[in-house]
């Protein structure tokens, strides 16, 4: 099976470090310094357990998606791909990704926030295109990714069901790469449990400058449940059976088991670069308004985020 990963972050990492220990020949699909660092030096991982991994350049074929067309060989070469990059990266990726996947091949979103699936499956079709979450937990930094927590990547078809051939392969690539797969009937309510979790961790230790595990230990821990349920309020409104102790328990799960991570939008502040707040609790916002649901917690810390934004930028 061929595999491309598109978006070499922090989660790309992780997905393609962990397909360089199977039998899958993999595609990396980067842009900018990180598609050069993998083309001369290759992708250094540090593992959970501590243990240090390189990847070898040569383990994958690397596509610099700012160089121009996709390389003939890799045009329509791919049985799938996890598409990894920012939110707002989606529309390209979702390009490259019709091109580089073969006339069935099938492509996964993995990214943060809502609607990445559906703007990809107008590319490629819903019965070609997969939702999915993870709760693995990584971050990026000069000397490499630092995987710091162990989850799983949940997936399903957009159209329910069973999976066909190909997303049973993917599903058996990403267990030997020991990255815990979980097939799921109901994707929509997995991407809804993934986005609130974002929801009640990100914003609150982007803007604080804390690791996740520093919210079970302090008061910051009181305004991540009040976020979580104005946040839940939207998504029942918007027909997601989830009750307040399922997501209670998930939250403190993916909190205690990437309590060392500094999520992303902590990441991308501490860079510079824009961050997906739109996509999270933009969305919610969102939803709120057509739904006649008042957004109050939400609205504060999207306007805080993008004032932070902007303060690097002026700066």
């Amino acid at each position: 099976m061929r595999v491309a990963v598109l978006g070499i972050g922090s989660i790309g990492g992780v997905i393609l470090a962990g397909l360089a220990d199977t039998d899958v020949e993999i595609v990396a699909v980067s842009r900018g310094p990180t598609a050069q660092v993998l083309s001369s030096e290759g992708l250094v991982v540090h593992t959970p357990e501590g243990v240090i991994e390189s990847i070898p350049p040569d383990r994958y074929t690397l596509v610099d998606s700012e160089a121009g067309p996709l390389p003939e060989a890799v045009v329509g070469s791919c049985e799938a791909a996890i598409i990894c990059g920012k939110a707002y990266s989606t529309p390209i990726l979702s390009q490259i990704a019709d091109e580089i996947l073969s006339d069935e091949g099938i492509a996964i979103s993995i990214q943060n926030g809502m609607g990445h699936a559906q703007q990809i499956s107008s590319r490629l079709g819903r019965s070609r295109t997969l939702g999915g979450a993870t709760t693995h937990g990584a971050w990026r930094r000069t000397d490499g990714i630092h995987w710091v927590g162990r989850g799983s990547i949940t997936l399903g078809a957009l159209e329910g069901g069973l999976p066909n051939e190909i997303m049973t392969s993917l599903v058996s690539a990403l267990d030997n790469a020991g990255l815990s797969p979980i097939w799921t009937e109901d994707i929509s309510k997995s991407i809804w449990q993934k986005l609130l979790i974002n929801i009640a961790i990100n914003p609150i230790c982007a803007i604080s400058g804390v690791r996740n595990g520093a919210l079970l230990e302090s008061y910051l821990w009181e305004q991540s449940q009040e976020l979580l349920e104005e946040s839940l309020s939207v998504a029942r409104a918007s027909g997601i059976d989830i009750s307040d102790s399922e997501m209670q328990d998930l939250l403190i799960e993916v909190v205690d088991s990437t309590s060392e991570n500094r999520c992303s939008m902590l990441q991308d502040l501490m860079a510079g670069r824009k961050t997906e707040i739109d996509s999270l609790c933009g969305y919610i916002i969102m939803m709120g308004e057509g739904l006649g649901i008042p957004t109050p917690l939400n609205s504060m810390l999207m306007a805080l985020v993008k004032g932070v934004e902007i303060s690097s930028q002026r700066d």
